[in-house]
């Protein structure tokens, strides 16, 4: 496991000539007991790696849905160690990588040395962390080196091309493109610029292109997957698990694979 398992898993899926989908989950949405049922339907409909957000109560990066979806977690009485504990006797069960989007408050309160060793005895294979610039990024590096765990790192439409550059060269896993000057949440049509901005951070990056925010239907992950190597989607997904709509799910995931029907 690790960021070794990572990147290998997303060098074998983009070697078959497929774009990577990362779905969004909030772990305890529905409650701590769903958590690995839901991860498996998610890998069984074609996930890459699944991103696994932990709830927390001031989620600066996150749209209405997944604050929603964060709130519904806490009332259920969720927190970073139940989502551990969950994963530590049954992470055996998913196939595919796992990664934390958490805030760099909780792991504080865990512990930070802590957190990353746990990290590494359940499976979670990196952390994604919005509220931590990369200029504090040696607050966590060490023990996440040490414990193998990818620090990624999330470049923004505002980040200039010298800051883009900085960094590709720290991200590890992937680099997170985020396609709006905003909050995470699903929209009805992506940033007809964004071309251009996913082709720069190609440019630099060593490792895979991720696009994120705002994707939500079939012909965004296919307009997007053009310029990238694969895509984020989480308020979407967070909303077809609400409604059982896994055929929907299925849909836009085959829309990143190499056989996907381009619509004309």
């Amino acid at each position: 496991m690790g960021k070794d398992f990572m990147e290998q898993a997303f060098q074998k899926e983009l070697n078959k000539g497929n774009k990577l989908f990362i779905p969004y989950i909030m772990a305890g949405d529905g409650g701590i007991d769903g958590l690995i049922d839901s991860l498996k339907l998610l890998e069984e409909s074609g996930a890459t790696a699944i991103e696994i957000g932990i709830p927390f109560s001031d989620p600066v990066a996150d749209g209405p849905t997944i604050q929603r979806a964060g709130k519904r977690a806490l009332e259920n009485g969720v927190s970073l160690q139940y989502v551990l504990d969950e994963l530590a006797g049954r992470r055996g069960e998913i196939g595919i990588p796992l990664v934390f989007m958490t805030y760099i408050n909780p792991l504080y309160k865990y512990g930070i040395e802590r957190f990353f060793s746990r990290c590494e005895e359940v499976g979670v294979d990196g952390v994604i962390i919005p509220d931590l610039p990369a200029e504090h990024r040696d607050l966590i590096a060490s023990p996440a080196e040490e414990h193998g765990i990818a620090i990624i790192q999330l470049a923004t439409l505002t980040s200039s091309e010298e800051r883009i550059r900085e960094l590709a060269a720290l991200t590890e896993g992937f680099l997170y493109a985020v396609t709006i000057n905003g909050t995470t949440g699903a929209r009805s049509a992506v940033n007809e610029n964004i071309g251009n901005h996913l082709q720069v951070l190609k440019r630099y990056s060593q490792v895979p292109v991720l696009a994120g925010f705002g994707i939500s239907t079939p012909e965004h992950v296919r307009e997007m997957t053009r310029d990238c190597d694969g895509v984020i989607v989480g308020s979407r997904i967070i909303d077809l698990l609400q409604e059982e709509n896994v055929s929907s799910i299925k849909e836009l995931m085959d829309a990143a694979k190499m056989s996907s029907p381009i619509k004309l």
